[in-house]
């Protein structure tokens, strides 16, 4: 199996974007290895020589995404025995010409607690443990958006994601059985509609998911589980409120549709 390292003098998370991004196009695996913060020449050649043994040991080059400011630890990454791509400066130069500003890099600039959006993914975050699964109903005017849906059909991950990657305060209710017996939004609901986005799924896969969960049970029933999709899909399209599938979605697809779809300012960058 063709190896894939990650490195960088900072938390290596551009390398890693970067270099999955590009794997991705290709239909095979890989044995990834993630290296943050070599921040001097020393840990460099460390790095270096584990790549060295790796080919040594594997007969394949090994891959190497890497994103450094530091010229010194760059160049001796680059004299190791594997395939190097460098993501950083391949682009640098030509934006740099474009702009006509020079580069002025720095370690850890763009994963540091000083980014101008950090206190607001903070807050965020915080907002958004405090307001999972309808645990908290009095603070859903502060909420940038409200998930609804069934039980385990994505919404707490999809809220925390939200928050912790771009400062969006999402809380989350779960539609059950006693709020749809009269086919109306549940109260707590009902004076925030403009900000609710459901979350769906398709009942086998729920049926899944909460068998795990708990097995053998009315909760996990495949029947349970047709019957309360379908009724909280008729809810939400009475009541007009945009909804998505995430039978088939990642986390990351889940947000970016949701975030596509309502337009939510992003406080990443």
């Amino acid at each position: 199996m063709r190896t894939a390292f990650y490195i960088s003098d900072g938390t290596a998370i551009t390398s890693e974007v970067f270099g999955h991004a590009l794997l991705s196009l290709f239909e095979q695996d890989f044995d990834h290895i993630t290296i943050p913060f070599i921040e001097n020449p020393e840990k460099a050649h460390n790095v270096k020589n584990q790549i060295n043994a790796r080919y040594k040991t594997t007969g394949e080059r090994p891959l190497v995404f890497h994103t450094f400011v530091d010229n010194e630890i760059r160049h001796i990454i680059e004299q190791c025995d594997g395939a190097c791509f460098d993501f950083l400066n391949h682009y640098a130069a030509p934006l740099s010409d474009e702009l006509g500003v020079a580069a002025k890099p720095k370690t850890h600039r763009t994963h540091s607690i000083h980014e101008k959006t950090y206190d607001f993914r903070i807050d965020a975050i915080n907002y958004s443990l405090a307001n999972d699964d309808g645990a908290n109903l009095k603070d859903y005017d502060e909420a940038d958006i409200i998930l609804v849906g069934v039980s385990r059909s994505g919404k707490t991950p999809t809220s925390l994601y939200l928050a912790l990657q771009y400062g969006i305060k999402a809380a989350n209710y779960p539609i059950t059985e006693e709020d749809l017996v009269d086919t109306k939004l549940p109260k707590p609901l009902q004076p925030h509609k403009k900000k609710l986005f459901g979350l769906t799924i398709s009942p086998e896969r729920l049926h899944q998911i909460r068998d795990h969960r708990r097995a053998n049970s009315r909760y996990s029933s495949l029947r349970q589980c047709r019957i309360e999709v379908r009724e909280v899909e008729m809810l939400l399209k009475k009541e007009k409120i945009p909804f998505l599938n995430s039978t088939h979605l990642s986390v990351e697809e889940i947000s970016a549709k949701i975030l596509a779809e309502t337009s939510l300012k992003r406080h990443k960058y």
